[in-house]
């Protein structure tokens, strides 16, 4: 359920989310557990990745995880240029390896990061899933 809080008119409600600029964009659960969170503007073509990318976040977090990896999977094939691309591939591998309990798709989502995204933090995340 989308909130929008301004900042001016409800101070309060601004520091209970821990939003210290904006906008602030917050995927919580019911309970108040945050599961993705991105802040300032972002160009329509960064926006949905980011929006798709706590869907699939939420997902992985009450331990969906089939509905993850098909989220994690569409975003990075839909957007695969976008920012939050390579951190799919790695949530996608994650999601894979809590649905199967096999550990060759970490491996080949680290294979993927290293090859389809070198240089982000996410295939450095990744890269402890390949052997050495």
């Amino acid at each position: 359920m989308p909130v929008r809080i301004h900042v001016k008119e409800r101070l309060e409600d601004f520091a209970r989310f821990n939003a210290v600029w904006t906008p602030t964009l917050s995927f919580c659960e019911a309970d108040g557990t945050e599961r993705h969170r991105f802040v300032g503007f972002y160009a329509l073509d960064e926006f949905m990745p980011q929006l798709a990318l706590g869907v699939a976040k939420a997902a992985f977090g009450r331990r969906n995880f089939e509905e993850a990896l098909r989220s994690f999977e569409q975003l990075a094939a839909q957007y695969p240029k976008s920012d939050a691309a390579p951190e799919a591939v790695y949530w996608a591998a994650a999601s894979a390896y809590r649905v199967s309990g096999d550990g060759e798709f970490l491996e080949k989502g680290g294979l993927a990061l290293r090859e389809k995204y070198p240089r982000s933090i996410w295939a450095a995340k990744g890269s402890v899933w390949l052997p050495r």
